[in-house]
């Protein structure tokens, strides 16, 4: 099993080009037989508040149907975020998009201070995939702040937590101390994308990073670059590598 994470920085509401550079790295972590690629908090718009809404993605949006295609061509999961409209209600949402056609929606159910006077959070869509056995579960940034999130992920035989962040320098240090700790007391594999650069006018901490089973950090990158963090499962051990942008 071999997974990536891409660390990014988005061009702020600049939809266009920020869905060229996932479909750039989405080819990039396909070459090298990435099964999964996970991409930041909501990613396609770059984090947003008080923009989100004009930016908004329909839950059947045409605007990811490249990524779809992206996906069943490379046999590939795609995660990739967006402010989505379900029903008339704003969330932090991320598209879950597995080959032939097949997406979920996975909405953050924690949420920062002062998110809430934009968005919506629920438990109604929490969506696990299975890739070669493994159980996988999914994260949108201040879910990790509450204990109970990683917790019902380990309740529900999660092996593998992927996290999409937007952390900032100063944040950074707390999530690296949180998912340590999940990592360790739930025995789950966690795999964490963050974005470089500049996002919401507020500098981002990078650092995008995996931690194995027993809680150990396997891989990080730095905290400027853009790029891909790979991870490969070889029986019970994890190799990892970097490739910058």
């Amino acid at each position: 099993m071999i997974l990536a994470v891409a660390q990014t920085k988005p061009k702020r509401g600049d939809i266009a080009s920020n869905l060229l550079d996932h479909y750039r790295l989405i080819e990039l972590a396909a070459q090298n037989g990435a099964q999964l690629i996970a991409f930041p908090e909501m990613s396609i718009t770059g984090y947003e508040r008080e923009n989100a809404m004009e930016l908004a993605f329909a839950e059947d949006d045409y605007r990811i149907d490249h990524l779809k295609d992206l996906a069943t061509d490379n046999n590939i999961v795609i995660i990739a975020g967006a402010p989505i409209l379900i029903e008339g209600k704003l969330f932090i949402g991320e598209f879950i998009i597995a080959p032939k056609d097949s997406v979920s929606i996975y909405t953050k159910q924690f949420l920062h201070e002062g998110e809430d006077e934009f968005f919506q959070s629920t438990f109604d869509y929490n969506p696990m995939i299975t890739i070669e056995n493994q159980n996988i579960s999914f994260a949108i940034c201040a879910d990790i702040d509450n204990p109970k999130h990683p917790e019902n992920a380990s309740k529900n035989k999660t092996d593998i937590y992927i996290v999409s962040i937007f952390f900032t320098p100063n944040g950074i240090p707390n999530a690296y101390r949180d998912l340590q700790s999940y990592a360790e007391k739930h025995k789950m594999n966690v795999l964490m994308s963050n974005f470089s650069g500049e996002s919401w006018g507020t500098p981002s901490a990078g650092q995008s990073a995996f931690w194995n089973n027993k809680g150990e950090l396997i891989e990080q990158m730095n905290d400027s670059d853009s790029g891909l963090l790979l991870v490969e499962k070889q029986n019970d051990n994890w190799i990892s590598k970097v490739i910058k942008n």
